[in-house]
């Protein structure tokens, strides 16, 4: 703990933003880290708290007090090295993650929470601007072969774990591009694309090899890749997003969400959307888009049902294709200001949350349920909906809803976004062809190690665990990797 007193003195200090009529004009990052003078007296703001919730807090269980008090004492480079001993990619979470760790912060219990996040960001991009982050080959090589399919965040993890124990590494990614949901599905404006390429080069580099191109389960026979290797680790992620099964679904304007962003991010960086779009349709969608035109916003009354990050990202994107006007709709209540009394610190915070997109202008409303959906000439024009009425259930404690009488409404809406969450990874094709077994939940079937049913295949991430957060997979591919790499040694 270098300043005792910190907390005391110096309140919270957040990254400076670009103005929102300045940033919508553009996909770019735009945040701009305090300077470092600044940074260090927010790590001076840990407190001497005896036990750090904080790192109970992190799924993948950042020492966290230990980098802050190294920032605190102007010692960078040694922060980054206690801050890559857990996460593998603390660039990606410096942006990304929604800081579960600053919810259980002792501080937050009574005062605005050490900026944890802000300051991981600082360390890493701290590191990569002094060349610290160098790549380092494993010394030795096990003769062991591992396939891993899939490049997401767990992927990834996995694949960066197995190379650094000396096993031989291969990448299996079905798009053109390495990153999954990193490069996929979160908008430039908050994970700009060269930072993945910037890791994912790091790696190769280390001997990770990666292949695009190659979707598993599909052109390419999971069975040969079974006998080809080692061992099989699987992180596709889950991709089966949940439908909305009502009159009008059909229309042409109706649009699932992991459709509509990847489009733009990867226009933005020039890579093949007519590509991405074709093999989405043809492997992933449940409902068929009418047409296999490219989606914008642009001059349209869109409708986002969801509230979760996906719907803000929506909302992100849209704004900034020239959106008419956007409404952004949750079937759940609108959360409180505050912790309810059931919902105690150093739990996640159940809260109303406003991300930057939400800054930028929307409509958000809540407790709403779409009933069906009216256009003309095959094409999206109304959105009909009924408001709720949420009732706590004393026997189970579950919530009911009611819809309200007389409280049906229809708007116009010409693009209607689905951002309603996932129910588990596609079954067709890598799932069937092994044979896997399939959980309650719908999810791929993992033991304590993150081997599935099958001998020698292993599963992490979304695919196993559900939608979840990319620190979370992140932690998952670390398992996964740790289960595998047991395997292997015993074999």
């Amino acid at each position: 703990m270098g300043d005792i007193k910190g907390f005391m003195k110096h309140g919270r200090q957040e990254y400076t933003k670009q103005p929102v009529p300045l940033r919508i004009k553009h996909f770019k990052e735009f945040i701009e880290l305090p300077p470092e003078k600044d940074l260090r007296v927010q790590g001076g703001r840990c407190m001497d708290c005896g036990v750090p919730f904080c790192q109970n807090g992190c799924p993948i269980g950042n020492i966290i007090p230990d980098w802050n008090d190294l920032v605190f004492r102007d010692r960078w480079e040694e922060a980054n090295e206690r801050l890559h001993k857990t996460n593998n990619f603390p660039e990606f979470t410096g942006r990304i993650c929604p800081a579960p760790c600053e919810n259980s912060c002792v501080l937050g219990i009574n005062a605005p929470p050490v900026t944890i996040k802000n300051i991981e960001l600082a360390i890493v991009e701290h590191a990569y601007n002094n060349d610290w982050i160098k790549a380092h080959p494993p010394k030795r090589r096990t003769g062991m072969k591992v396939a891993v399919v899939g490049s997401g965040p767990s992927g990834l993890a996995c694949a960066d774990q197995l190379n650094k124990k000396g096993h031989k590494v291969t990448v299996f990614e079905k798009n053109d591009v390495i990153g999954g949901l990193l490069t996929l599905g979160i908008p430039d404006f908050k994970l700009e694309k060269w930072v993945v390429e910037r890791r994912v080069k790091r790696m190769a580099q280390e001997g990770v090899v990666f292949k695009t191109g190659q979707h598993v389960g599909v052109d390419v026979s999971v069975r040969e890749l079974k006998d080809k290797y080692d061992a099989l680790v699987l992180c596709g992620g889950a991709e089966n997003a949940r439908e909305l099964p009502i009159p009008g679904r059909e229309l042409d304007g109706v649009a699932q969400a992991m459709y509509f962003l990847p489009q733009q991010n990867l226009r933005n960086n020039n890579y093949s959307v007519d590509v991405f779009m074709k093999s989405y349709v043809e492997n992933v969608l449940a409902v068929k888009p009418p047409t296999m035109e490219q989606i914008s916003a642009k001059d349209k009354h869109v409708v986002i049902l969801g509230g979760g990050d996906t719907g803000s990202d929506c909302v992100g994107t849209a704004n900034r294709q020239g959106a008419a006007s956007i409404h952004q709709f949750e079937l759940m209540p609108k959360p409180p200001q505050e912790r309810a009394p059931d919902n105690p610190w150093p739990n996640w915070a159940f809260v109303l949350r406003s991300s930057t997109s939400h800054e930028e202008g929307v409509t958000r409303d809540y407790s709403i349920m779409t009933k069906k959906l009216t256009g003309e000439n095959g094409k999206l024009k109304k959105l009909h909906a009924v408001r709720l009425h949420w009732i706590k259930d004393a026997a189970t404690g579950q919530m009911k809803m009611q819809e309200i009488p007389g409280s049906d409404f229809e708007m116009d809406c010409d693009l209607l976004l689905l951002a309603m969450g996932f129910t588990g990874p596609v079954r067709k094709g890598m799932l069937e062809e092994l044979g896997v077994e399939i959980d309650a939940r719908g999810n791929v079937k993992a033991d304590a190690n993150k081997m599935t049913s099958v001998a020698g295949v292993f599963t992490a991430g979304d695919m196993t665990r559900g939608q979840s957060l990319v620190v979370w997979a992140i932690q998952e591919g670390r398992m996964a990797a740790e289960g595998t790499h047991r395997y292997l040694s015993a074999k």
